[in-house]
């Protein structure tokens, strides 16, 4: 007799139960032979020969015989009734020793419910089997088998999920019904699982063959369309010629990186995807970047001093700085440099200049206006999860410029301002910081892009509201103003030559003589910069071009009675020095963001009992130097107290629509209320400049070179500044200090010495 000890394996009575003659041998380590007896043992776990004990089997076991044994490698076993083990032994060969006893079953399973169940079980595992390809054999050997049983045996060994347990406690129950409804259960439930996985991987290799074919589709015409490109190059897809810029384009590894997703992405959505726009956009945009840096060039120093000279008059400053940038770019083989700030008076030439530096160093211009920017997105960009999404205002520009190396000037940076949408400020820290912005990362690029070679310029009309970050990166270059010479010169050379041609003037129709420019700078513009001149000139040209049209044979002249007519507007008067002196009246220079201006203090006693009256829209700084004046004057005249005890005391700064502020006018308040309280008029053409303390020190201001060609405009013949601003005159063209007498003083003793109100003891030296 053989005893087969089987381990999760299904095996049910009169059934017939098939095993692979080598797995077979090792289990009895038997031969056998057809109609041998065997008994089958359901093992409780799964242990080799060498472990078994009397406690290693259930008590339940199978009896049947050796059917058949396959020359194929297979033996059959029919299985009879079950068989309780009421001894057994494991021998010291490991073999096993037992007694057997019959297990009656109950049987209370209809036959031709029995045969019903067995037909349709049969009909789903051939359904199921049908999906799996596994052959016409096995779906004959299901048609002929006669027991739920053996279809359970023949499956068993694919229903991994099924337990030890569920197996034994189907061969212990001994009703025939209700052992074959657990086994219907174990094998649908194993049929259902079977056919789920099988539809879905016949729906995976389905996917992966659509796609396979796909891919072989694509590569199919990717051949089919290089030929035909090769044969017409001007037939060339979008996308083509996009993957093709991208490996031509020297991009770093990031950005080809990010530019290729972004390409494949548009190769799969197709052109009906909504992101298609999109995608495209982006790529239209990375791939039209310059992304090579350009070779150093050398520029011959005298022909860029020729090209800043031809473009404009004056601004030697500024010029001697650009020459200076361009030798060390000689020398060191290297385009970059210092971030330059422009700051002047609105006309001065700060953003024109930028073009004649880019011609100068043979590169191309872009101009950025920062002027109301309030958005940090306008610099960094948006991020391209937003609809509308596009670059921001420095890679757009970078973009237009075809290079990587442009010139590139950022117009109005003190204009530009902080709301919820961040502060552009901060964001231009990493764009001009020569150290950060070679890896310069804009939010819809999100790849980083090297900016080093860029030649920013940035102009401001003052660096007041320039954050201190941002300004400590920028080298500031002050743009002073135009003298009257320099504002001749600049009109006959520039601004009425460009004017005739933009208004189609031939040559030789128009005369306007050096008297006619010169009144127009004097008498109709109040100004540093020329912007307002070449307004005034336009005027005169667009007026002589309806003469000329009239005429075409006729020379139009211009004489100094047509201004008035031609211009529309009187000539400016309340920018010079007053014609009669006047105690208490005193001439002031003031720094604004159009240059430099004249202001009168005037003060004035009236009946009251010592109120001070401060009017003409002064700022905090200005009243408390009025104050202070006041406390001078008072301890420097002691005598004249009653004067302030019985009167009020009026100051005022004409033009009290235009707000004033600024420490700089602690000495012409000073002098005035001196003037006022001695009755000594201080005569028109002095005019004075600076900051006083209360110990009656005269401190230095700002805005020198603007304030003395002010009052070179306004006719004054003698100016008072601080001693310690003496040093700043070497910024101020030596035309305006010719016409000027200018006088240091250190205290206000010596102030008011000089203007006669004390008794002079020692006149200080002028300058």
């Amino acid at each position: 007799m053989l005893i087969v000890p089987v381990y999760k394996r299904i095996v049910t009575p009169y059934s017939d139960i098939y095993f692979p003659t080598e797995e077979f041998k090792k289990v009895v380590s038997k031969n056998m032979a057809v109609n041998e007896k065997v008994v089958i043992l359901f093992k409780k776990e799964n242990q080799a020969r060498e472990e078994w004990d009397d406690d290693s089997f259930y008590p339940i076991g199978i009896s049947g015989v050796v059917k058949e044994i396959s020359e194929y490698g297979y033996l059959c076993i029919k299985t009879m009734n079950r068989v309780n083990l009421d001894i057994v032994g494991i021998n010291p060969d490991r073999s096993i020793s037992l007694t057997l006893s019959k297990l009656k079953d109950i049987q209370d399973l209809d036959e031709t419910v029995a045969y019903q169940k067995l037909q349709a079980l049969k009909q789903t595992v051939i359904e199921v089997a049908a999906g799996f390809n596994v052959g016409d054999w096995y779906t004959d050997f299901i048609a002929h088998v006669d027991s739920i049983g053996t279809i359970a045996s023949s499956l068993s060994p694919f229903m991994r999920n099924l337990s030890n347990e569920e197996i034994y406690d189907m061969i212990r129950e001994d009703s025939v019904a209700l052992r074959t409804e657990k086994i219907e259960k174990m094998l649908y439930e194993y049929l259902e699982v079977a056919k789920v996985t099988n539809d879905a991987n016949a729906s995976q290799q389905k996917e992966y063959q659509d796609m396979y074919r796909e891919s072989a589709i694509r590569k199919q015409m990717e051949y089919l369309q290089k030929e035909l490109d090769e044969m017409h190059p001007e037939n060339v897809t979008d996308l083509q010629r996009f993957e093709q810029k991208i490996q031509e384009s020297g991009m770093n590894e990031t950005a080809r990186a990010e530019a290729m997703k972004i390409l494949n992405r548009l190769k799969q959505e197709g052109h009906q995807s909504a992101e298609t726009g999109m995608l495209y956009d982006y790529l239209d945009f990375i791939t039209s970047l310059s992304w090579k840096k350009e070779d150093p060039r050398y520029i011959r120093i005298p022909e860029a001093r020729e090209v800043l000279d031809e473009d404009h008059y004056g601004l030697k400053k500024v010029k001697q700085r650009i020459i200076q940038q361009i030798a060390v770019m000689n020398l060191k083989k290297e385009q970059q440099g210092s971030i330059l700030l422009f700051v002047g008076a609105p006309g001065t030439g700060k953003t024109s200049i930028g073009r004649s530096i880019a011609k100068a160093l043979d590169r191309e211009y872009v101009r950025v206006s920062l002027g109301g920017v309030r958005d940090e997105a306008d610099i960094r960009g948006h991020r391209r999860t937003y609809i509308g999404a596009m670059p921001g205002r420095i890679m757009d520009g970078i973009q237009k410029s075809g290079v990587s190396n442009p010139v590139m000037v950022l117009d109005e940076v003190d204009k530009l301002s902080m709301s919820y949408n961040g502060d552009p400020a901060s964001a231009l820290l990493e764009v001009l910081d020569p150290e950060q912005n070679n890896t310069f990362t804009d939010h819809y690029m999100n790849v980083p892009y090297d900016l080093s070679d860029v030649m920013f310029i940035c102009t401001a009309n003052s660096v007041d509201t320039i954050p201190e970050p941002l300004l400590n990166r920028m080298e500031v270059i002050h743009f002073t103003g135009y003298t009257p010479d320099e504002k001749l010169n600049i009109a006959r050379k520039h601004l009425l030559p460009k004017s005739m041609e933009a208004m189609g003037i031939p040559e030789g129709s128009l005369k306007v003589d050096k008297e006619i420019l010169e009144l127009i700078i004097s008498d109709y513009t109040r100004e540093a910069g020329v912007r307002g001149l070449r307004k005034r000139i336009d005027t005169l040209c667009r007026s002589a071009a309806v003469h000329i049209s009239e005429n075409m044979d006729a020379v139009y002249t211009i004489t100094p009675d047509m201004l008035r007519d031609e211009l529309d507007m009187r000539p400016n008067s309340h920018d010079r020095i007053l014609k009669e002196p006047k105690a208490g009246v005193v001439t002031g220079l003031a720094w604004t963001q159009v240059g430099g201006e004249i202001l009168y203090i005037e003060t004035l006693f009236t009946k009251g009992d010592g109120k001070i009256i401060i009017t003409g829209q002064l700022g905090d700084v200005m009243k408390e130097s009025a104050q202070i004046a006041v406390s001078i004057v008072k301890n420097k005249f002691p005598d004249k107290a009653d004067l302030f005890r019985e009167n009020d005391l009026h100051i005022h700064v004409p033009e009290g629509a235009v707000p004033k502020d600024g420490p700089s006018a602690g000495v012409t308040l000073t002098t005035a209320l001196a003037s006022l309280v001695t009755g000594t008029p201080v005569l028109p053409g002095i005019a004075m400049t600076g900051e006083v303390s209360l110990r009656g020190a005269v401190t230095p201001i700002g805005g020198l070179p603007e304030k003395l060609m002010a009052a070179q405009r306004a006719g004054v013949e003698k100016v008072f500044l601080p001693k310690d601003n003496m040093d700043d005159l070497k910024d101020v063209p030596q035309e305006v200090k010719d016409q000027l007498e200018i006088i240091p003083v250190e205290n206000v003793n010596q102030l008011l010495l000089e203007t006669g109100i004390l008794f002079k003891q020692e006149p200080a030296q002028a300058v």
